[in-house]
């Protein structure tokens, strides 16, 4: 298997900045006018869910947002459709006769595809359910008054079986880079990768796998095909002939986009969804180790061509330390590492914060924690990748009023950020609070629950001042409903780009963010 270089990565990240595109009409005054460039909402924007499960034990629950913004909310639309295909290929018949329909042959013209779920209006948050193996994949577009903001998130629970327990993913834009530190092709693990194409034309996608010793060689992972707006499952295993307990799984798109996302099935914790680690960055930030977690487990890896020194911090309530033992990690270039950092968080929650050593220089590095919540047969697991900042505005969908916590660290200068819970997907009136994060630490937030709430509700998180902030959100669901397991799910909260900055020379271009 070849090796990518650094150079392909900036490529990449090049190629999806350019994809925000302005349009906007040329403003009579203000920064784009007087030569500066301006912000402006974006007025497209694309989401893409994987296929939740092939389990007929699956109960699955989509929810979708756009939050308030300043931008008119005369017009706009906002709707997630099923994949052409999902975890099920369609033979050629059908392909005919989908050809034909489309086509309007035998007499029948052909129909706009029906929503599976569409937000109708900014600030109201929207649900609609899907059990068993027949929950799709979906490929979704925003546009107008809609587009800025506009966020989706997939939560199944499965009651038994390989993988039981709580996935959660947010459904994500498509792009052509992604990194997996954290996957699996132990006997008692069933990743699957999830390549989804919204666009009209195939894409074909390479996956590269590392283990502990490098590359793992395979020829199988080239040039896979994406068909039109469809979604296709990868088990890792079937990529390599040998087992490796602990992988960094490269996809790149060499034509065409899509989204990408790794289901983990496992017989003995539960499963989760692994989603991309943040871009390649000299520092990495991994937020809200929940406080009850009883295995904490960190897997980094640097792609370049050199090795990475990297001093390890918890970033708690109280400020900042170092997991005994594990003050510092040396990443190989090109070889996974594996850190098990037992209960690192010791009843309060907190955050791996990764930075360079004084010597080693600015080496990019990707990374992810898995984090085991109970004990014996009542453990369940779940990823936390490394995260993107929540930049000026982040939401995350589907929280309920028990069961959702909200951790936000600030890994270097102190910030103030604003938290809104959105009125409920049944009704409710929003509730806002203002937070202020410390240096170093990590804030377990008192969540603003909505007034008269009814189902769920949307978090959006807001930066007000001061440094970056990372964030991420967990459901638990306990009791009866889990068989008696703490089950959870985590998800990042990071910037929903719903601005772009509008070049001062071009004002006149559209604001397009696929």
């Amino acid at each position: 298997m070849k090796r990518t270089t650094l150079s392909l990565i900036a490529a990449g990240a090049a190629l999806a900045a350019v994809t925000s595109v302005a349009a906007v009409a040329a403003p009579e005054e203000g920064p784009a006018a007087t030569g500066k460039a301006a912000q402006q909402p974006v007025e497209r924007t694309s989401l893409l869910c994987p296929a939740p499960s092939s389990s007929e034990l699956a109960e699955t629950t989509y929810t979708a947002f756009t939050p308030k913004t300043e931008v008119s909310a005369d017009s706009g639309t906002a709707a997630l459709v099923p994949a052409a295909r999902s975890l099920a290929g369609k033979d050629d018949k059908d392909d005919k006769e989908e050809k034909d329909d489309k086509d309007g042959k035998d007499g029948k013209k052909g129909e706009e595809e029906k929503p599976f779920l569409a937000v109708k209006k900014q600030g109201a948050p929207v649900t609609a359910e899907e059990n068993g193996s027949g929950a799709p994949a979906l490929i979704g577009l925003a546009e107008g008054s809609l587009a800025p903001g506009w966020s989706a998130q997939q939560t199944t629970h499965f009651t038994a079986g390989a993988g039981r327990g709580l996935h959660g993913a947010v459904c994500s834009a498509p792009d052509t880079d992604f990194w997996f530190p954290g996957a699996s092709t132990a006997e008692d693990r069933s990743d699957y990768l999830h390549l989804t194409n919204p666009d009209d034309a195939a894409a074909v996608v390479d996956i590269e796998l590392y283990g502990k010793d490098g590359a793992l060689d395979s020829e199988v992972g080239e040039g896979i095909q994406v068909p039109p707006r469809s979604s296709v499952p990868v088990l890792l295993s079937t990529l390599t002939g040998k087992p490796q307990t602990n992988l960094t799984v490269h996809v790149t798109a060499r034509s065409g986009r899509v989204a990408a996302a790794v289901q983990a099935l496992d017989q003995k914790v539960g499963g989760d969804w692994l989603t991309p680690s943040a871009e390649p960055s000299a520092s990495v930030v991994l937020p809200g180790i929940p406080k009850d977690a009883t295995a904490v487990r960190l897997v980094a890896f640097a792609p370049g061509s050199a090795d990475a020194d990297l001093k390890v911090s918890l970033a708690g309530p109280n400020g900042s330390l170092s997991p005994a033992g594990n003050e510092t990690l040396h990443l190989k270039s090109g070889m996974t590492t594996a850190v098990d950092l037992a209960d690192v968080t010791r009843g309060e929650p907190g955050s791996l914060v990764l930075t360079p050593t004084g010597d080693s220089g600015d080496t990019p590095v990707v990374a992810a924690v898995r984090v085991i919540r109970g004990k014996g047969a009542e453990q369940e697991r779940a990823f936390i990748p490394a995260a993107r900042p929540v930049g000026d505005r982040a939401t995350v969908t589907g929280n309920g009023a028990k069961g959702t916590y909200l951790a936000l660290t600030a890994p270097g200068k102190a910030a103030k950020v604003r938290v809104t819970a959105s009125a409920g997907t049944g009704g409710g009136t929003a509730a806002t609070k203002t937070y202020s994060v410390g240096a170093g630490r990590t804030l377990a937030a008192d969540i603003p629950l909505p007034d008269s709430l009814k189902g769920t509700y949307a978090l959006t998180v807001e930066t007000v001042s001061g440094g970056p902030v990372h964030a991420s959100r967990t459901l638990t669901l306990s009791g009866a409903a889990a068989d008696g397991i703490s089950m959870f799910t985590v998800q990042n909260l990071t910037d929903d780009r719903g601005t772009v900055t509008v070049p001062a020379a071009r004002p006149e271009m559209g604001v397009l963010l696929d």
